[in-house]
């Protein structure tokens, strides 16, 4: 693959689409042509930190309002694999967050240390109007 693969979706904030981006993320881990790694695994991991990252926006930032939507935008090419999850809440510290550890789900924060775990490299910034979970898979 010599051109980036871009993917831009929008969908609604309700959590019946969870299953369905995750679904996509494990479509494009079999389709990167220039993958040498277990297939997958990284489709495994990539529905893992699509779900977690989508439900965490709809549950924390758009505290389950159904007017709101969720955008989520992937990059890839022979090297990388870029997700970016936009959200219009409040935003959060990751720092923190990312050193906690996660003992119970109602503690919360066992979502983003998947995302830490599974992802090469994880930020979280302000764009605009929005915030922006970014995480990062190398491919090579």
């Amino acid at each position: 693959m010599t051109k980036r693969i871009e993917i831009d979706i929008k969908v609604p904030n309700q959590t019946k689409y969870l299953g369905m981006i995750g679904r996509i993320g494990e479509s494009l881990a079999y389709s990167l042509k220039g993958f040498q790694g277990n297939r997958r695994e990284l489709a495994y991991h990539l529905n893992v930190v699509l779900t977690e990252a989508l439900a965490n926006v709809m549950c924390h930032a758009n505290k389950y309002d159904p007017d709101k939507d969720v955008k989520v935008s992937i990059s890839a090419s022979d090297h990388d694999l870029i997700i970016r999850v936009y959200d219009q809440g409040q935003g959060f510290d990751i720092k923190t967050l990312s050193k906690l550890r996660a003992k119970t789900t109602d503690e919360g924060g066992r979502g983003i240390q998947l995302i830490f775990k599974l992802m090469d490299q994880v930020e979280y910034l302000r764009e605009g109007n929005h915030n922006v979970l970014e995480m990062k898979k190398l491919l090579t």
